[in-house]
């Protein structure tokens, strides 16, 4: 399964695709690549249980890009996260070969950019998300969120890499010359970092967020606050999606196959992942979640029209690559096996 989805993930052309210059995608074209990557192995997932991977990804990434000590840091949760991929599929040199192609894209992108290229990245991702107050019991537990679904951001601790640890003021002429300094003293209880985090291939990271949540085993929920639901019926997503995100969703759904996979042939019936503990549970999650707060995800079918079909063999031929495969590949191999599999 997991190899399934990360080769999904890091196929070529959708690579490609992502690495253009464009705009932040909406939300429901997020939620639209989310479901269809989750579901793009064997596994299935309710549409309960899709609701809270989705909410818990969502302020995860939020708490990660959050309380990053600076913009240029982001990179560095991004390299933690294909690090932790790396690990998930070290024994296919095949899709390790995919992943690390996207780390060096990522690396010739992105080291580059100045410190406030960094900064508008990072109030961009901010903005995406600042309606967005679910409540997740592992932040819950570990005082890094409130009960309204807010972070905390803490006044102790390492301060960003090439700052100075605060508690004194320096004051200078018009000539730019230091003429006195003052003290004072502060609330929190800060440290110099001994170290840059790596921005290489391989290295030190240094920086924890983006590393495993789960190094510590605990239940997790997600829980809807009451700020959100006031916050999600003001600022309710237009149904009928107009044009150019019809396009948009359009498009992606092409690049991730566009078709709903079939069942598994034979005896192999797959599985189903319950988030939940038990189905009753599920099911009344599902029941109660708000009508504001339901994803409305736009399912693209390809079979009923010939225009469409011979779009879609176009698009398929345009995925042609000509790779090495490992003797173990199926479908999900990659975008255009999934589509042949279809």
């Amino acid at each position: 399964v997991m190899n399934d989805i990360i080769t999904t993930m890091f196929n070529k052309k959708f690579m490609e695709e992502l690495f253009k210059p464009q705009d932040l995608y909406s939300k429901k074209a997020l939620r639209t690549v989310y479901d269809r990557l989750a579901h793009s192995s064997i596994m299935r997932l309710n549409q309960a249980s899709m609701d809270k991977l989705y909410d818990l990804m969502t302020m995860a990434f939020k708490y990660q890009v959050l309380l990053c000590p600076r913009p240029r840091d982001i990179l560095l949760v991004t390299f933690n996260h294909l690090d932790a991929i790396k690990d998930f599929i070290s024994n296919s040199p095949g899709i390790l070969n995919q992943v690390d192609e996207t780390f060096r894209r990522l690396i010739e992108t992105y080291n580059c950019l100045s410190d406030g290229e960094f900064q508008l990245i990072r109030q961009t991702l901010l903005i995406f998300f600042q309606d967005m107050h679910i409540r997740v019991s592992i932040f819950l537990k570990d005082k890094v969120q409130n009960s309204n679904g807010r972070f905390v951001l803490p006044i102790s601790g390492p301060v960003p890499w090439g700052t100075e640890v605060p508690g004194l003021i320096r004051i200078f002429n018009h000539k730019g010359v230091e003429v006195k300094r003052a003290e004072f003293t502060t609330a929190g209880n800060y440290v110099t970092p001994q170290r840059e985090g790596s921005f290489e291939l391989y290295g030190d990271r240094v920086l924890k967020l983006g590393t495993n949540m789960y190094s510590v085993t605990r239940p997790v929920e997600t829980h809807m606050s009451g700020s959100s639901k006031n916050l999600a019926s003001q600022a309710k997503e237009n149904i009928a999606p107009n044009p150019l995100a019809k396009e948009e969703l359009n498009f992606l759904a092409r690049l991730l196959g566009g078709l709903d996979v079939q069942k598994p042939a034979g005896g192999e019936t797959g599985f189903r992942l319950n988030l939940f503990t038990t189905d009753e549970e599920e099911e009344h999650a599902a029941q109660t979640r708000p009508e504001e707060l339901s994803y409305k995800v736009i399912n693209i079918e390809a079979t009923q029209e010939p225009g469409r079909r011979a779009e879609l063999s176009r698009i398929l031929g345009e995925l042609e690559v000509a790779e090495p495969r490992p003797d173990s590949a199926e479908k999900g191999e990659d975008l255009l096996a999934l589509m042949d599999g279809l």
